[in-house]
């Protein structure tokens, strides 16, 4: 009569381990796949030849056999080799000799009458013995409870395979993981708007919402997880906002003073020193959507006479649903990186209204198209140039040694190359939103529909304007004209144009995030934006500039010097919005002697005398009349 079998307690990972040791049980586990795969610290013993294992439970204990002394997991155990257990060559014995059976039952534990040595990474001690590696123990009190220990590190494993490919080919293609899945979740757009074109076009709204909201919703979980609870607390929020207050001042207001804090509490309790794509990116996004929605449904319930033209266009008459706000707000097209659109604009898309062809599909397919691939020669050159042109360098003590001149030119092609990343993702989701027909917006003179509803880029205008004003016209226009109709617009009432300006600037610059850096940019964005107007002015109004500015041989030279000085400043304006702490754009500044601000702040004070001296008396008289 055998031994009888001691009773023991649970002591299997997924009965024992809280979630918080789990999660950091996975974590070891990708590093030591990880580190046996690099072989960069240990030495990969070669097991016998033996024949591909027939499932993926075989193929996790012949991992475990095989690459065991490879592994360094928390408080994890260690097995030795027991005498008579090795091959002649000192090797481990291949799978089916007595050892390695006992292994296969036992997972991570010793074999029959074997000893193991719990190695801790956290205290550094080797042990003997214990509940994971109890010598003598009985074969079928090791098996008991087992296969629960063998699928959890199935899945486990499983997991960790998928992590490490994923950060893999981020690695490999010089971006970070967060940065890849961002880019594959924009890409994913597009058979999203196959499906949406093939199946649900002309459908019913509720099957058009629930799709939004649904892929949406799973472009947010796969980018953020768990954390996807924030949009749909401020979403949720939103809807009974607009129910239980109406269409009043007091809704506009709530819905202001909300949205915006939740935003800039998000920003408070993540931000780093460094651009981190977390949930707090989409949500930006989102926060505008949301605005917008209260002051459209606020007009609403105005008299139309009261309105403006662009007022009327988009109040809001009737009571969204909450699955029509859903439907708005997680639209697969926009949730991430914009472009921003009205709630009017999204339900003439469900209504099946935004197409050039009446009762049909939209033909939108080619421009679609053209949008994507100018968006990937963008992305190409972007991949190919950012291992060679860097923001960090500008803080390094080789830059600073290098000559005036060559820092301020390599600021100027930083600066030029920084905004790639942005003008890739905008094109990308101009496409997407151009194929499901929410890019329509109507025809021109020719009758030729026109694409450009959700254009954020005017890139031929981007890439040739020599004029600071023309760049912001041609970058991030969905933002800029929401910030136009919903802030400067309605600032009105003060009376000041530059201070409205400048008030619309100060919200672009807290919506952006709470670092420093934000608000130099935009403060010199505004600075330069007044400068530019003045000089302008005074070139057309000065008799002598103007006949000077008008010599056609000259126009090339007066071009590139208008090139440079434009994307000078930019890449120095842009500095402060990349490196965000005082501590980083202050310490780059000062390496160029704060160029920007000196040159600047001079001509603000200077032009004022110059014009006074360079425009005849006439001509201000006319100009007064």
């Amino acid at each position: 009569m055998g031994r009888q079998r001691t009773s023991r307690p649970d002591t299997r990972p997924h009965r024992l381990l809280p979630q918080a040791v789990r999660t950091e049980l996975y974590n070891h586990l990708a590093a030591g796949f990880r580190l046996f795969q690099s072989q960069l610290k240990f030495p990969i013993p070669s097991p016998a030849p033996r024949p591909a294992p027939r499932s993926f439970s075989a193929g996790v204990t012949f991992a475990l056999q095989t690459f065991r002394p490879a592994l360094c997991l928390p408080c994890c155990v260690r097995p030795r080799p027991l005498p008579g257990r090795t091959n002649s060559q000192g090797s481990l014995e291949p799978l089916g000799g007595p050892a390695a059976n006992a292994h296969a039952v036992g997972g991570l534990r010793a074999g029959i009458g074997g000893e193991a040595t719990a190695l801790c990474p956290h205290s550094g001690r080797a042990e003997l013995g214990g509940p994971w590696g109890t010598p003598g123990a009985k074969m079928a009190s090791v098996a008991e409870g087992d296969v629960g220990t063998v699928a959890e590190l199935a899945r486990v494993l499983r997991w960790g395979f998928e992590e490490l490919s994923l950060n893999k080919l981020a690695t490999s293609l010089g971006a970070s993981e967060q940065a890849l899945r961002l880019i594959i979740s924009i890409f994913m757009g597009y058979p999203m708007a196959v499906f949406y074109r093939r199946y649900l076009y002309f459908k019913d709204s509720y099957l058009i919402h629930l799709f939004h909201a649904f892929t949406g919703l799973s472009i947010a979980y796969f980018n953020f997880g768990n954390q996807l609870y924030h949009s749909l607390l401020c979403v949720g929020l939103q809807f009974l906002i607009l129910r239980l207050m109406g269409r009043t001042v007091t809704a506009v207001l709530t819905t202001f003073c909300f949205q915006m804090a939740y935003l800039l509490a998000g920003y408070y309790y993540t931000a780093t020193g460094n651009y981190d794509i977390k949930w707090t990116m989409p949500h930006c996004v989102l926060t505008l959507k949301l605005i917008g929605l209260a002051v459209d449904y606020f007009d609403g319930g105005k008299d139309q006479n009261s309105l403006s033209s662009e007022q009327q266009k988009y109040a809001i008459r009737g009571v969204p649903s909450l699955l029509e706000v859903a439907g708005f707000s997680y639209f697969y097209g926009a949730f991430l990186v914009g472009p921003q659109f009205s709630m009017n604009h999204y339900m003439k898309l469900v209504q099946g209204q935004l197409t050039d062809i009446p009762g049909k599909i939209p033909n939108s397919t080619i421009p679609a198209l053209k949008r994507l691939s100018l968006g990937l020669v963008y992305l190409v050159g972007y991949t190919l140039l950012s291992p060679h042109i860097t923001e960090d360098y500008l803080l390094t003590e080789d830059y600073e040694n290098h000559d005036f001149w060559f820092r301020c030119m390599y600021m100027l092609l930083w600066g030029k190359f920084v905004l790639y990343k942005y003008v890739t993702c905008w094109l990308v989701t101009e496409g997407v939103c151009i194929l499901t027909g929410l890019g329509f917006n109507d025809f021109d003179e020719h009758r030729k529909a026109k694409w450009d509803a959700c254009a954020n880029m005017k890139v031929w205008l981007f890439e040739t304007t020599p004029r600071f004003t023309g760049t912001i016209a041609s970058f991030n226009i969905n933002t800029n004209a929401w910030v136009a109709r919903y802030v400067f617009k309605r600032l009105k009432f003060l009376g000041n144009k530059e201070l409205s300006q400048g008030l619309s600037l100060l919200f672009l610059a807290l919506w952006h995030g709470l670092h420093s850096g934000y608000l130099v940019c935009f403060q010199m964005e505004f600075l330069i934006v007044i400068v530019e107007r003045k000089a302008a002015r005074l070139i057309q109004e000065s008799p002598t500039l103007s006949n000077l500015a008008s010599i056609t041989i000259l126009q090339p030279f007066y071009y590139l010097v208008q090139q440079t000085i434009h994307w000078l400043f930019m890449g120095y304006s842009m500095t402060a919005f990349c490196l965000f702490t005082w501590d980083k754009w202050f310490k780059v500044y000062k390496s160029v002697y704060f160029l920007g601000h000196v040159f600047f702040l001079s001509l603000l004070f200077i032009l004022p005398y110059v014009h006074k001296v360079m425009v005849p008396r006439k001509e201000k008289l006319k100009k007064a009349k």
